[in-house]
């Protein structure tokens, strides 16, 4: 769907989508918004979240090319301020951006820039030591600045204590993934509130 085009821009003129999910893939969902069906590149977790014929909300982001417009789509808002981040990294594009995000949670993505560990960048496809680096380097201080817009800490450590469980459970890591990415943001941070929204999504499968 994307070319090679000389230029790109990041466009804010659809900032988000709210609809009922048509169809999904694994990096992509269909969402029909008063008639009109958006193709939404999205995180692994995210794909995984979207049940067919449900409602889903994605903040979202416009690539505008010379030859066609993309959107990207995420859970959280500061997920999408992370894209926009990463995308801003010379040689790292929003498919790059993306894969990124689908392969490391925000905290392990903090701790690969703030520990200088581009090794746990390298886990992602199409991410070499190079690129790596660069990432490390150049988001450390833009991520240091962004920090106010992180989700509480508590709910972070807390959804590592939901995705251990779930684990333990059976589930695999992209349904756990899946699961935590689908708790309503106004849950409470308790680790029994946000394991029962989480055991709820498998419910509605």
């Amino acid at each position: 769907m994307i070319g090679t085009p000389q230029q790109t821009e990041h466009e804010t003129m659809i900032a988000s989508v709210r609809g009922i999910v048509e169809a999904s893939g694994a990096d992509y969902v269909v969402i029909v918004a008063q008639g009109i069906g958006y193709l939404i590149h999205t995180t692994s977790a995210a794909a995984t979240s979207a049940a067919e014929g449900s409602e889903m909300h994605l903040h979202t982001v416009l690539i505008v090319r010379e030859d066609a417009m993309t959107l990207f789509g995420f859970s959280t808002l500061h997920e999408r301020d992370l894209f926009n981040l990463l995308t801003s990294v010379s040689g790292i594009g929003p498919r790059l951006g993306l894969a990124i995000l689908s392969h490391l949670s925000i905290d392990r993505l903090r701790q690969a820039v703030f520990n200088k560990q581009p090794e746990l960048l390298t886990r992602v496809p199409g991410i070499g030591k190079k690129s790596a680096e660069k990432i490390v380097f150049e988001l450390r201080d833009k991520l240091r600045g962004a920090a106010t817009a992180a989700p509480a800490g508590d709910a972070i450590e807390v959804d590592a204590d939901v995705m251990e469980a779930l684990l333990t459970f059976g589930y695999n890591q992209s349904e756990a993934q899946a699961a935590i990415a689908a708790i309503p943001a106004d849950t409470a941070h308790e680790f029994e509130e946000r394991m029962r929204a989480a055991l709820a999504y498998f419910m509605r499968q």
